[in-house]
C-alpha cells in the first residue's frame, strides 16, 4: 500500500543522492494562466528515473546489495539504476534491446553497469531479465511495476506541491506507469481536485490503449522519437495500471511531428534540451489538447537525455 508517509520517507532516504530540480516559469506558455515546468532534465542522470531506482536499491537488504542487480530498460532507467548502483557500492547489469538506441547503451556503461543487447523489442529483454533474476536469485529492478519504484517517483508531486501550491493541473510524459502515478498519488493525497493529465505519443502507447480496453494489453512497439515512452506495461501489471486508472483526469496523445516541435519549443523558447518524451508534456498546453487544463499548471520535463545528432537534426 502506497501511502503519503511512504513518499516522504523515500524523500528524506534519497534526498543525499538526488538534485531536488527547480520549477521554471515559461512565460511563452503562460498565455492567461501560470505555466511552470519541473526540469527532471536537469536531475544528475538527466531524467527523474533515479529517483524510483535509488529509492529500490535504497530499500535492499545487505545480502541482495551484495548480490548485485539486473534491470531491463529503454535508457534513463538503465542510467537511474546504473548511477545508483554505482554510488552504492552494488554491481549492475542492464538488459537492452535492439531498439535502443547506442548513444543510451554507451551511457550506461560509462556508469559502470555493463550491457547486455538481447531482443528486438523491450518485451524480450524484460523476459530475459526476469529469467536472469530467477535463475540466479539477483534482485531485478524493474522500471515501473514496484511500489519502491512508484514511492520514488512520486518524490517529485511533494516538490511540486511545495514549490507552487496554488497548482491546479499537472501533465506527465506517461509510459508504463510508474511516474505519472507515483507523482498523481503524491499530490492527490494531499489536493484530490488538481487535475492530472497522461500525455503519451500516438505511435504504441501501451498505457493509453491498456486503459481503453480495461486491461493491459500488448501495443506493438513502434520508432517514435519519443522513445523513452515506449514498451508494454505487461500484461501481469501489479499496481501501475489501476492507479493511473483511478487517478488520472485525462489521456491525451501526440504525435511525431508535434513531438518534434515540442523539442524545437523547449529549445528556442526555453533554453532547454529536452528528449522526445519530455517536449509531450507541454505540447499539451501549447495546443490546447485537454479540457482539464486549469490556470496553474506544471508541466512535466521528465529527461534531456536525446542524441546530439538527433536534436541537431530537428532543431536545424
Amino acid at each position: 500500500m502506497i501511502s503519503l508517509d511512504k513518499i516522504k520517507e523515500a524523500h528524506k532516504k534519497i534526498a543525499p543522492y538526488v538534485n531536488a530540480t527547480p520549477l521554471m516559469y515559461s512565460d511563452f506558455l503562460s498565455q492567461n494562466k501560470t505555466v511552470k515546468l519541473k526540469l527532471e532534465s536537469l536531475q544528475i542522470t538527466g531524467s527523474f528515473k533515479l529517483r524510483g531506482a535509488l529509492n529500490k536499491l535504497l530499500s535492499l537488504s545487505e545480502e541482495q546489495k551484495n548480490k548485485g542487480v539486473v534491470a531491463c530498460s529503454t535508457g534513463n532507467h538503465g542510467k537511474g539504476v546504473a548511477y545508483a548502483a554505482s554510488v552504492l557500492g552494488i554491481k549492475s547489469t542492464i538488459y537492452m534491446s535492439t531498439m535502443v538506441p547506442q548513444y543510451r547503451k554507451e551511457a550506461i556503461e560509462a556508469l559502470g553497469a555493463k550491457v547486455e543487447i538481447i531482443g528486438k523489442n523491450s518485451d524480450e529483454a524484460d523476459l530475459y531479465s526476469r529469467e536472469i533474476s530467477k535463475k540466479e536469485n539477483i534482485t531485478l529492478i524493474h522500471p515501473f511495476d514496484d511500489e519502491e519504484i512508484i514511492i520514488g517517483q512520486g518524490t517529485i508531486g511533494l516538490e511540486m506541491l511545495k514549490d507552487f501550491p496554488e497548482v491546479d493541473t499537472v501533465i506527465i510524459p506517461t509510459s508504463g506507469g510508474g511516474l505519472t502515478g507515483g507523482i498523481a498519488l503524491a499530490i492527490k493525497l494531499q489536493k484530490p481536485d488538481v487535475k492530472i493529465i497522461a500525455v503519451s505519443m500516438a505511435r504504441g502507447p501501451s498505457m493509453y490503449e491498456s486503459l481503453k480496453q480495461g486491461k493491459p494489453v500488448d501495443v506493438e512497439e513502434l520508432e517514435t522519437l519519443a522513445d523513452c515512452l515506449g514498451g508494454s506495461i505487461g500484461l501481469n501489471n501489479k499496481y501501475t495500471f489501476k492507479i493511473v486508472k483511478d487517478t488520472i483526469d485525462d489521456f491525451v496523445l501526440v504525435d511525431e511531428d508535434k513531438i518534434a516541435e515540442g523539442i524545437r519549443l523547449n529549445f528556442f523558447e526555453h533554453r532547454l534540451v529536452t528528449e522526445g518524451a519530455a517536449a509531450t508534456s507541454v505540447m499539451v498546453v501549447k495546443d490546447n489538447l485537454s479540457t482539464n487544463l486549469g490556470k496553474n499548471i506544471i508541466c512535466l520535463i521528465c529527461g534531456g537525455n536525446i542524441e546530439s545528432k538527433l536534436f541537431t537534426k530537428i532543431i536545424s
